[in-house]
């Protein structure tokens, strides 16, 4: 039996393998056959920040939105029957809906702790 002999791989050519590997329209098992690699080993490569390249962000403009709070508004009095939460429990809701004075809204879904809530608003009146 022969042994293949290990192969060396210089940054250089790990960053253009995995420059094609990124390419639109190209897969990664494509490019790994035209060099003989692993294609596993081209995903390797690509988690590594040496190596992958650099992806283009267009530098977004910082805003500050202006937001107004509202007093708390009375929904009428709990039924008599509802359990109270006890002081130390956390209150938290499933589903929180916040809509911004310009029409945006800020949809926040699954169990949430409305402690964060409140610090999310709080930051955002700063």
């Amino acid at each position: 039996m022969s042994r293949r002999k290990k192969r060396f791989w210089s940054d250089e050519e790990k960053r253009e393998i995995c420059a094609q590997a990124t390419t639109p329209g190209i897969s990664v098992a494509q490019v790994a056959r035209r060099y003989a690699v692993n294609a596993n080993l081209i995903f390797k490569w690509l988690k590594d920040p040496r190596f992958a390249p650099k992806a283009e962000v267009p530098e977004l403009e910082t805003m500050f939105l202006p937001i107004e709070i509202e007093a708390d508004v009375a929904v009428g009095p709990a039924p008599i029957d509802a359990p109270m939460p006890s002081p130390s429990a956390p209150l938290s809701a499933s589903r929180v809906d916040i809509t911004l004075s310009d029409g945006r809204r800020i949809l926040i879904e699954g169990p949430t702790a409305l402690t964060a809530v409140v610090s999310l608003v709080q930051g955002l009146a700063v």
